[in-house]
């Protein structure tokens, strides 16, 4: 399989999958969904199969209007930063000297092949966690699978439980796996974010790899 395309195809013939398609079509038929439809596969269009070096696991969606685009942790320029990315770009500025671009979007890491990947794609309007169990899971857990065992030397970040829980089958004999507390602001003040160092750490293995590192500035 050699594009994201071909394996979302793959899976679109799966009967969770044909379940899931059906709920969440008529979602957005119904109700106020995010990120726009067009925009649930972001993660997969902006990093091509053949060029992912990262993986970045987040959990779902923001809920609130304007925010979500497909990427997880990123948000369209314009709309304030939500309190975890605030945190991973104070980590950010210690690790690596990054400047704070006053916005929040990702998308120039996913181009260089950060996958930005939520666990669940989409969520209800205002109603955090709405669309967990709809067969997302399953979906994702497909695709670390196959990044785990068809990819080798890639970076997989898990931040907090429900990270390390989803990665647990990532093979690291093969694969960097850099695991640390969430960036939510609980979390990062219970001193398990900050220092983590993942950002230069990911940059020192791909180095080691002979990978071009990420250039973690955004601007």
């Amino acid at each position: 399989m050699n594009s994201w395309k071909e394996f979302i195809a793959a899976e679109s013939t799966k009967e969770y999958y044909l379940k899931l398609k059906q709920v969440i079509d008529k979602a957005y038929a119904t109700e106020v969904i995010y990120p726009p439809k067009e925009d649930i596969y972001n993660a997969f269009k902006h990093c091509p199969l053949d060029k992912v070096k990262v993986v970045i696991l987040g959990q779902d969606p923001y809920h609130g209007a304007g925010q979500a685009h497909g990427l997880s942790f990123s948000v369209n320029k314009g709309i304030a930063l939500p309190p975890s990315l605030r945190n991973i770009y104070r980590e950010l500025e210690q690790d690596v000297d990054f400047i704070n671009p006053n916005h929040g979007d990702l998308t120039y890491w996913a181009k260089q092949g950060v996958l930005l990947l939520n666990d669940v794609l989409t969520v209800k309007a205002a109603a955090a966690g709405s669309h967990q169990k709809l067969g997302w899971e399953q979906f994702t857990e497909h695709v670390i699978s196959f990044l785990s065992e068809q990819k080798s030397d890639l970076v997989f970040m898990l931040w907090g439980n429900h990270a390390l829980k989803k990665g647990k089958k990532i093979d690291r004999a093969k694969h960097l796996v850099l695991v640390s507390g969430h960036p939510s602001p609980m979390s990062a003040n219970q001193g398990k974010w900050f220092g983590n160092k993942h950002f230069s750490q990911a940059n020192t293995f791909l180095v080691s790899k002979g990978k071009q590192p990420i250039d973690w500035q955004l601007v």
